[in-house]
């Protein structure tokens, strides 16, 4: 009898290590999977033309909060582990229960679940999220561009709604952003590649993915979310490391799995982190992975128009991922309003309202609106949460402009990160002479 498996997910790795370990292989059956961490997931269904012949109805996705009885109603086996940016403590706990329901617990390694591209492939990950991967991503693109090289990114996935359509997605143009129906979260990692006139992929199927976008470059980009593996198998592995929560990097999962990985890792922040923290992250990385080179760079905020900041009484939007399970309680929009002299940063949470409220109460995220737009009905409230805050203008720290996507009736300026790195360390070119010969 094939083994019985249960998968547990958050709508991205859960479905990559079902389609590549899984899927064709008749020693075993998936019988459920779970989800967490993302709104409006739950209770629906991994397709039959997405889980293939061998199950004509699909697969049901379940809330994570039923995993014991699941494991005990379906005669799981395995429960396999498919999830990041979690800390080794919360991923035990996890286990205790799968154990204590009679099941084993299993975390699939890179030699399961990564595939090989016919191109070169840099990818890159982080310790956690909100390191400053997005800006390094896109750092690392230019610099392959600058170079003479054909790039393309593919995205670590984020597929919120109809799996089966989204299988393959292809991000050209501003215009596909619309065409695929996307959250804040996918126009925030998918519109800074598009402006800058890389083509990205994402969706749900990375075997097909990879099969497309590896005929259209020289260079594959692996741009890594939730501090998560890659899903190729890299030719170099960069890591971003984040000083303002030195420890994490040994603390969470896979987010240390990645560190000791890592060919390149690069320290962010060094603007706004003390000696003390970047001293004790460079102790840990020569002590679990001296071999990787360091790069050390800032995360350079800029402003459209930072004067309007001075004096006033601002409302900070920051990115959603970096406040919720990132566990930031400040982002770029913090830094650039203390640094152009705002008088006070607003807290939202009086005006909060609806699911934006349910986030405020599940994550400790401090005095800041985090930009969540799974659904309309949290643009909508996210609309009437900024016109409500008793605050002079916006603050928008998020890597798209939320104007675009929402109506803000108070004044707001926009804020903008990239990675500079410091004269004093080795440069992304040297670090890419392995793709760049």
């Amino acid at each position: 009898m094939p083994r019985r498996i249960l998968i547990m997910g958050a709508a991205g790795r859960d479905f990559h290590n079902f389609n590549v370990a899984y899927r064709d292989d008749q020693r075993y059956e998936v019988v459920a999977f779970t989800a967490t961490q993302i709104p409006f997931i739950n209770d629906r269904t991994y397709p039959a033309e997405l889980a293939g012949s061998r199950y004509p109805k699909g697969i049901r996705i379940h809330d994570e909060s039923e995993l014991t009885q699941l494991i005990k109603e379906l005669r799981v086996d395995d429960v396999v582990f498919s999830y990041s940016d979690v800390s080794h403590e919360y991923v035990m706990h996890k286990g205790s229960e799968a154990l204590a329901a009679g099941a084993n617990f299993v975390l699939l390694g890179p030699n399961e679940t990564m595939l090989e591209a016919k191109v070169p492939v840099v990818s890159v990950c982080a310790v956690r999220t909100g390191s400053g991967k997005s800006q390094t991503t896109r750092a690392i693109a230019d610099t392959l561009k600058a170079a003479g090289k054909r790039v393309v990114a593919v995205r670590h996935p984020m597929p919120y709604g109809d799996l089966a359509a989204q299988r393959v997605q292809r991000y050209a143009d501003l215009s596909d952003l619309d065409t695929y129906d996307t959250t804040i979260e996918e126009r925030e990692e998918y519109e800074p590649h598009i402006t800058t006139g890389t083509i990205i992929y994402a969706g749900v199927d990375y075997g097909d993915i990879l099969t497309q976008a590896q005929e259209e470059c020289d260079v594959l980009i692996w741009d890594g979310g939730n501090n998560d593996l890659p899903f190729y198998k890299p030719t170099v592995h960069v890591v971003v490391a984040d000083p303002l929560r030195v420890g994490h990097e040994t603390t969470y999962h896979p987010g240390e799995a990645n560190i000791r990985m890592a060919d390149v890792i690069v320290i962010n922040k060094m603007d706004s982190a003390s000696i003390l923290q970047v001293n004790a992250l460079l102790d840990t990385i020569h002590r679990v992975n001296p071999r990787a080179t360091v790069v050390k760079a800032n995360s350079k905020v800029t402003v459209d128009d930072p004067a309007v900041i001075a004096g006033k009484r601002v409302l900070v939007v920051e990115d959603g991922p970096t406040l919720t399970h990132g566990e930031m309680k400040f982002g770029a929009g913090v830094v650039a309003a203390r640094a152009h002299g705002a008088t006070e940063i607003v807290d939202p949470r009086p005006w909060a309202i609806g699911t934006i409220d349910a986030t405020f109460r599940r994550y400790n995220v401090g005095a800041v609106l985090p930009a969540m737009g799974y659904s309309e009905g949290q643009l909508a409230e996210m609309e009437e949460i900024i016109d409500s805050v008793d605050a002079d203008i916006v603050v928008i720290g998020t890597p798209i402009d939320l104007r675009r996507v929402i109506k803000i009736k108070k004044p707001a300026v926009r804020v903008q990160y990239d990675l500079e790195v410091l004269p004093d360390s080795p440069s992304l070119v040297d670090v890419l002479a392995p793709v760049l010969r």
